[in-house]
């Protein structure tokens, strides 16, 4: 009998947070089990809404100022301040992220981080010890020197002239003062929750791997992957940078090499779901479940590579627990992901892209009842108990215009 169904989705990016999402499945489960327990439990992977729901969990607030946003505009935005701790949590999707450059102006050779580094220094101002830097969704591609040039550092051509913003202009870095750089940094633990899988150079390197999502031409990737190079030369020389790779570590590529310019000046790349999940005690949450649903907005081999289903799933393995992934579209390797008995798309037929988007929390909620009437009908064959009948795969791959 499902008792008690756990929801723990990501956001799908453009078009519904992780609460929303959480809460359109929680919406479809009472269509089918309306006496059923509903655990929700909308989970952050360090991008869009991580500020909000690490505030909510701990019982902090939000500090809402403006600064200055990717295409170099001001733009309204926050941190968090957590409760019972004396930690800020910047979210730097909540200044540079891909939702906040408009679709026309999509060039990551141009958007800057200048605002994730204003939010570090108003976060400083507070008198926090500790600031949590969540990466994700990003929509640039600089490396963070937009971050490490709002802190006081001057990034210099070889005619000793300061760079204009964005990634492009890495190429003619010659040189970083790092002289003018916020004092109130080395006495300050910065954190960086990111996807380690991500790196900043060679041939998974970010700019090749996410340039052509963010807008960039085949050219244009070239000319970023050249200036991150560059970029990762000249701080480790110039920052005297010791004990860290920051052309191949782990998260250095993290939203669009903001982990790299961050590790320049001390913060520590960790990775993402340690970072964030233990303030929402998943685990014993999906322990006491007896079906675990989650989502994202494309399941696909690259989920396995850091993404909330992943995660969620092989967490609720180690409680034996089954898992139904609902997603915007199924992808090569959907029905590979380790731990995830199930998976179903949230399409019932193929539509336009901004479609799919405005409708997305009614067709995650009507493609839950649809998942968990099949499970129910397995769950009545002969000899099939309800965990066995999560097992074979609900629906078959579909592939319309994704919903991210």
């Amino acid at each position: 009998m499902l008792g008690r169904v756990a929801v723990a989705p990501s956001g799908f990016k453009e078009s519904l947070s992780a609460q929303a999402a959480a809460d359109a499945i929680a919406a479809g489960v009472r269509r089918v089990l309306p006496a059923a327990e509903i655990d929700r439990i909308p989970l952050v992977d360090g991008g869009e809404g991580t500020a909000v729901a690490l505030a909510a969990a701990t019982g902090g607030r939000l500090v809402a100022l403006a600064a200055t946003g990717p295409v170099g505009e001001p733009v309204g935005t926050h941190f968090a301040l957590l409760g019972g701790r004396d930690t800020a949590v910047v979210e730097m999707a909540a200044v540079a992220g891909l939702s906040l450059v408009p679709r026309a102006l999509r060039d990551p050779g141009t958007t800057t981080t200048y605002g994730v580094g204003e939010l570090i220094g108003a976060a400083l101002d507070t008198g926090v010890r500790r600031i949590l830097v969540g990466c994700g969704d990003s929509g640039t591609s600089d490396g963070g020197a937009g971050a490490l040039q709002a802190l006081g550092a001057r990034l210099l051509d070889a005619d000793g002239f300061e760079l204009p913003p964005g990634g492009r202009e890495l190429v003619r870095l010659a040189r970083v003062d790092p002289s003018g750089l916020d004092p109130r940094l080395r006495d300050t633990e910065l954190l960086v929750a990111c996807n380690p899988y991500n790196v900043l150079c060679g041939d998974r390197g970010v700019a090749r791997v996410f340039g052509p999502q963010k807008g960039a031409t085949p050219a244009q990737v070239e000319q970023l992957s050249a200036g991150l190079e560059n970029w990762a030369r000249v701080l480790t020389r110039d920052l005297g940078v010791v004990g860290a790779d920051l052309r191949g570590g782990p998260g250095t590529g993290a939203s669009g090499g903001l982990g790299a310019g961050l590790a320049s000046v001390g913060a520590r790349l960790l990775p993402r779901f340690d970072v964030l999940l233990d303030h929402l005690d998943l685990d014993a949450r999906l322990a006491r479940a007896d079906l675990v649903l989650t989502a994202e907005g494309a399941l696909d081999h690259q989920t396995p590579r850091g993404k909330v289903p992943a995660e969620v799933a092989r967490r609720a393995k180690q409680h034996g627990r089954p898992v139904l992934a609902l997603a915007g579209t199924l992808g090569e390797g959907a029905h590979e992901v380790p731990g995830v008995d199930a998976c179903h798309g949230i399409m019932p037929a193929p539509m336009a892209l901004a479609d799919a988007l405005l409708r997305a929390a009614e067709l995650l909620t009507d493609a839950t009842e649809r998942a968990l009437r099949m499970v129910l009908l397995g769950s009545r064959l002969p000899g099939r108990p309800v965990q066995a009948a999560v097992a074979p795969e609900v629906s078959g791959t579909q592939r319309p215009s994704s919903v991210r």
